[in-house]
């Protein structure tokens, strides 16, 4: 018995890494399923100030004054009235009437943005208003930069003449650095003067554009490498009334005569009521088909099917008074795709983009449900397909990942034969973990699956490091199905820390500032490392989708020639594994594993304004051994491995 104990002892001092090593072999003389090039995006809502005190570089809220309220975001002081007779604008009539009669203060405007106005030391802004002077006669007006200690930290110069409406425009540096500050307008001329959509962008917009967005907003999409890029939103689309629904076209044409919009999310749960949270559309589809095209990602708009929220009305229009939503859609493929012909292409070519954007993708509604959104996307579905049978149809299986609804409309949608099936879930981490194999059974030769909205909610619903592990996961499960999943999109993807209705969400920001939460490189990750073809990844012959908490894919990427191979470990405990490439390429010793892990030992770890960078991915690499290469997993972690093949 002895001997026994000699021989096993001496196994485990001579090869100790073998001892409880787990064994992945991906099998390369298999191909599976081809990988969309598009199939990791993102997905865009007004929510949580996301568009407007967020992505729209804008710094004015109300700019317009067409707020139910015409005075919110303003502190009007002297003499200082709303009017609408002779407005510069027809579809923003409201305008604000300034007369000085030589008070000491003089009469004027405060505007204190959203959540404030952020400034950065030396930075140049540039201010404009649409403006008359009643008299024709010239009118000063001093425009002030303020910090959240009211100090003056930048000042501007505008001459207003003329009895006729003119937009005027300043640049103004900002003197020192304030998170929360505030613009001042005033008018230093005895007289009287309208002002009409009064704005302030920071110069320095992504691309340098006019009307622009925030360029570090974007930055943080452009390095997620997105592949396709879904737009206006979700819920906003239906509206909490028909009126209120999304309309794209009163987001495209000159900015200034946009109509506003009231938000769906002007109100929602948790008693975060935001009743002065409207759309300026300031941000509109142009401007998402432009961000699209400078993503590189595939432009996926969302029109309404003619049903408001059914969380919140039970308002919905008549199937037989369709057409004009079903015309908005077919005109929204002419907006996008026409020639400089069409009725809408010229829209689009008098906005700066001769150009088609391509279009491929359309979704009708939301994340309706029941037989009232089926007969609405019927006549929808055979007016596009008639006109643009080019484009792909996009219809949804309700508002969660299982369920009545969910149940009902599978089978409809594939009775229509709609191209994709856009599913939602917002489920707990465990249960991304307990379906990372949820697409392994289902019908490959049915409508492809849209991952339209997901996201793992903790109990705190915080982005931790725990949430972003089991969505790394279930997206093995997506990526090991490509046939059936074709494109997948986090949400929500943008939230203001001091204006937010919602979280988890993508990426956290304040007036100055971004934070990437460990989400958002769990999505970069995989968007980075997507491949072009699967191959298969077992474990003694098992797919693996949970066992001892490890899940795994693997893939091939004809472009640069790699084998790419993705680990979670959803444990605690590290873990030893091998991985073993089986496959009739050359010889892969001696060839670099290039990893890329993210990780951390406290699985509620965040990333904050703070502390932006306290969970990011660590890259490293090692050598092949044959053609296998032995890792230490840790717990909490997700691995990418790239082995280059060498020829």
């Amino acid at each position: 018995m002895m001997k026994y104990f000699v021989i096993l002892f001496l196994i485990l001092i001579l090869h100790p890494f073998t001892w409880g090593q787990k064994t992945f072999t991906v099998d390369l003389t298999k191909s599976g399923a081809k990988i969309q090039p598009d199939m990791y995006g993102v997905f865009f809502e007004d929510i949580n100030f996301g568009a407007d005190g967020g992505l729209y570089a804008e710094l004015i809220k109300n700019r317009s004054f067409e707020f139910d309220q015409p005075f919110v975001g303003w502190i009007p002081f002297g003499e200082v009235s709303i009017q609408t007779e002779e407005p510069c604008f027809d579809r923003n009539p409201h305008y604000a009437r300034l007369e000085e009669k030589g008070l000491r203060r003089g009469t004027g405007l405060e505007n204190v943005g959203f959540t404030g106005i952020g400034f950065k030391q030396n930075d140049t802004y540039r201010f404009s208003f649409f403006a008359r002077s009643l008299d024709g006669a010239e009118k000063k007006f001093r425009i002030e930069l303020v910090s959240e200690e009211n100090n003056m930290i930048g000042r501007g110069e505008l001459m207003v003449s003329g009895a006729d409406w003119n937009k005027y425009e300043c640049i103004i540096t900002a003197g020192q650095t304030s998170a929360k500050g505030k613009i001042r307008l005033v008018l230093e001329t005895s007289g009287v003067v309208d002002l009409d959509h009064i704005s302030l962008f920071p110069n320095e917009t992504w691309k340098h554009r006019q009307n622009g967005l925030r360029k570090d907003l974007v930055e943080a999409l452009y390095d997620l490498n997105p592949g396709v890029f879904r737009f206006p939103g979700g819920c906003i689309i239906e509206g909490n009334t028909l009126e209120t629904r999304y309309q794209w076209k009163n987001s495209v044409g000159p900015v200034e005569n946009r109509p506003i919009n009231e938000n769906r999310w002007n109100y929602t749960f948790k008693h975060r009521f935001f009743p002065d949270y409207y759309q300026s559309y300031g941000l509109g589809f142009y401007e998402f088909f432009l961000l699209s095209e400078d993503l590189g990602a595939e432009p996926l708009p969302v029109v309404s099917c003619g049903l408001a929220c059914q969380y919140e009305s039970t308002e919905c229009v008549p199937v037989g008074d369709l057409e004009p939503y079903i015309q908005d859609a077919l005109d929204l493929i002419e907006f996008a795709n026409g020639t400089v012909d069409t009725k809408w292409g010229k829209v689009r070519n008098d906005m700066g983009h001769p150009e088609s954007f391509q279009l491929k993708y359309i979704a009708i509604g939301n994340e309706q449900w029941g037989e009232g959104y089926v007969e609405r996307l019927i006549p929808f579905m055979e007016a596009i397909r008639e006109k643009y049978p080019e484009i792909k149809i996009i219809g949804t299986a309700g508002p969660a990942p299982d369920g009545e609804h969910f149940d009902y409309l599978w089978p409809k949608m594939t009775e229509l034969n709609v191209d994709l099936v856009d599913e939602h879930y917002y489920r707990s981490p465990e249960w991304f973990l307990e379906n990372a194999g949820r697409y392994d059974s289902y019908d490959r030769n049915g409508p492809k699956v849209f991952a339209g909205e997901y996201a793992a909610h903790h109990r705190s619903r915080d982005n931790n490091v725990r949430s972003a592990i089991a969505e790394a996961a279930f997206m093995t499960g997506l990526e090991r199905n490509a046939d059936v999943v074709q494109l997948a999109t986090y949400a929500p993807l943008f939230a203001h820390v001091d204006a937010w209705q919602w979280k988890p969400d993508m990426i956290w920001f304040d007036n100055l500032s971004v934070v990437r939460t460990p989400n958002y490189y769990v999505q970069q990750m995989y968007a980075n490392n997507s491949g072009t073809v699967v191959h298969p990844i077992t474990r003694n012959n098992e797919i693996i989708t949970g066992q001892d908490q490890l899940y795994a894919s693997a893939c091939f990427d004809e472009n640069s020639s790699d084998i790419i191979i993705k680990i979670v470990n959803a444990s605690e405990e590290l873990q030893d594994i091998n991985v073993t490439l089986n496959g009739p390429r050359t010889s892969f010793e001696g060839s670099d594993v290039e990893i890329t892990c993210l990780h951390s030992n406290r699985p509620r770890a965040v990333n904050s304004i703070d502390d932006p960078n306290q969970v990011v991915p660590v890259r490293s690499s090692i050598k092949t051994d044959q053609d296998s290469f032995q890792l230490k997993v840790e717990g909490n972690a997700f691995y990418v491995c790239r082995i280059t093949i060498k020829q």
